[in-house]
Parts: structure tokens; sequence; C-alpha cells
């Protein structure tokens, strides 16, 4: 039997990550007969799970159930807080790898007037130079939707604009009363090509190819 201190307090540590609580059984909680114990200082192989506890408890550890679909189930025997935070700042480094795309929206009238819109184009740069998506829409109102084509020459001419900041997703298509388009960041060249100097070129030039 493992040691009721240990596991009173693996069960405390177990209660306050309720998130993982369903995900790893641990020591008594294993139900199977027996298990594949893997890991360091342990040779890797099928124990009957009384062995196993007994081999966590020598070893002053948790015999944590990792893989509980395989047959037999595989364990680990480790420390049961450690594995956990072990496993929380794997979740933590992969969350931090992933991009977060933001996507920002950007309203238009149909007859926007040059000073809106010019405020508007300066604020759509700004978000794609921070790496952020553009969704543009020109929302109609009542009778305003008589205007579709206005609205849709308004977003093309915004799309050109910005040629030099952005890609369209989504050319403008109309969805009840609004017509819209979505734009994203185009990527920075990591480096500008320089262009041959005359010594480059007469350096990769072949040899023996003489001009006549």
């Amino acid at each position: 039997m493992v040691d009721n201190k240990k596991q009173t307090g693996s069960k405390r540590y177990l209660m306050k990550n309720d998130s993982m609580k369903s995900q790893y059984r641990i020591n008594e909680q294993i139900r199977a007969k027996e298990v594949r114990i893997v890991g360091d200082d342990v040779e890797p192989k099928v124990y009957p799970i009384f062995q196993a506890l007994k081999l966590a408890e020598e070893k002053e550890l948790d015999l944590v159930e990792i893989s509980p679909n395989a047959q037999p189930p595989v364990c680990r025997i480790i420390d049961y807080s450690k594995f956990l935070y072990q496993l929380k700042k794997r979740q933590k480094e992969q969350k931090a790898k992933q991009v977060k795309v933001n996507v920002k929206e950007i309203r238009f009238g149909p007859q926007t007037d040059d000073h809106d819109y010019n405020f508007k184009l300066k604020h759509a740069k700004g978000f794609l130079e921070d790496g952020d998506k553009v969704k543009a829409y020109v929302f109609f109102k009542g009778r305003s939707i008589l205007f579709k084509e206005q609205g849709e020459v308004l977003l093309l001419r915004f799309a050109n604009d910005l040629e030099d900041y952005a890609k369209v997703d989504q050319l403008p298509v109309l969805e009840g009363k609004r017509m819209t388009i979505q734009l994203s960041p185009k990527k920075k060249e990591s480096a500008t090509k320089k262009p041959a100097t005359p010594a480059t070129v007469k350096a990769e030039k072949p040899a023996g190819d003489n001009e006549e």
C-alpha cells in the first residue's frame, strides 16, 4: 500500500487541478489488474497492479496512468505534482507557439465621404501592420440597399488602396444588409534581394564564354 500521507497530498493536488481530474488515475484509482510501466529507472514491462504500486511506494512516488485505453494501460512512476506541472508547462508552451490572429471590423456606409474613408483606411493599415485581419463591410440601412453596386465599388477601392499591405481573402459578398470583404496582412520579406553588381555578374560569367 502507498503511504497514506503521500496519497492524501496527491489527492489534495488533484482537487486543485479539476480540469485534469478526470484525465488521469493515480495509485489505487487505477482499476486494471496489470499495467505496462514506462519511464526512467524502471524496466519497461507489464507488471501486476499490486507489484506496480509496490514499486511506486518504494520510490516514494505515484503510479500515474497515462494511457488508459492501451492493453494493458500504460503507467509512469513519477511524482504526481511534478507530472501535472510538466503537463501544464508543455500546454502553455504549445499555446504560446500558436499565432493568435485577430479580425478587426471596419464599417462603411454606402455613401461614405472621403474624409471618413481616409480615416478608416489609415486604421486598416495600422491593423494590417500589427498582423491582424481586416473585415470591412458596407451596411445598407432601409432603402440604401439600392446602392449595393456603389458599396461594392467602395470595398474594391478599399482593397486596391491596401494592396501593399494586404491580400484579399474574400471578394465583396452581400450577406443580408451587409456587403463584406476580408483582407489578410501580407507577409513581410525577411530580406530585400540586392541587385547584382557588375563585379558579381563578371564573376558569375562562365569561363571561356567570350564575346565575339
